[in-house]
């Protein structure tokens, strides 16, 4: 079994109906070809890196697929270049650790991270404070009648 991972960004200015639409045509183009689809992550509106087509922003879709061979990747690339709703893609082919690290991040394993604010305050009654720094004593100051 190959697995594979495609990631579209979709044109922002498209109604939210129209967006889905455009990443369900691609789920059931994969489907059709009796690929088995993992997972599809919606990964919403994200600031572009540059500007594409004089926008600079996008809405994110990935999608993780596994099949038997490799044969819909052409025929999927060829259709996403046609498709003006498409910005940019880029499709791979996963090895036993990008299936192994995509399937930990949907299990929660890896990307949570927990910021201080978020601790709870019986952890924080727990934590151990560091010790004071001592004071120095100031040195004594000579008076005239001691010279």
């Amino acid at each position: 079994m190959r697995h594979y991972e495609v990631t579209f960004i979709v044109d922002p200015v498209l109604s939210g109906d129209e967006i889905k639409s455009t990443a369900k045509t691609y789920t059931d183009m994969l489907r059709n070809e009796n690929y088995n689809i993992v997972h599809v992550d919606e990964m919403g509106l994200r600031q572009l890196a540059y500007p594409i087509n004089k926008r600079s922003s996008g809405v994110y879709y990935s999608v993780e697929f596994s099949g038997e061979t490799g044969s819909v990747i052409n025929k999927l690339e060829l259709a996403l270049r046609r498709d003006e709703r498409i910005m940019r893609f880029l499709s791979i082919k996963l090895d036993k650790y990008g299936v192994k690290y995509n399937e930990d991040k949907r299990n929660g394993l890896i990307g949570k991270v927990e910021k201080k604010s978020d601790k709870k305050k019986s952890d924080r009654k727990n934590e151990r404070k560091p010790a004071p720094k001592p004071t120095p004593k100031p040195a004594p100051v000579a008076t005239k009648e001691e010279e």
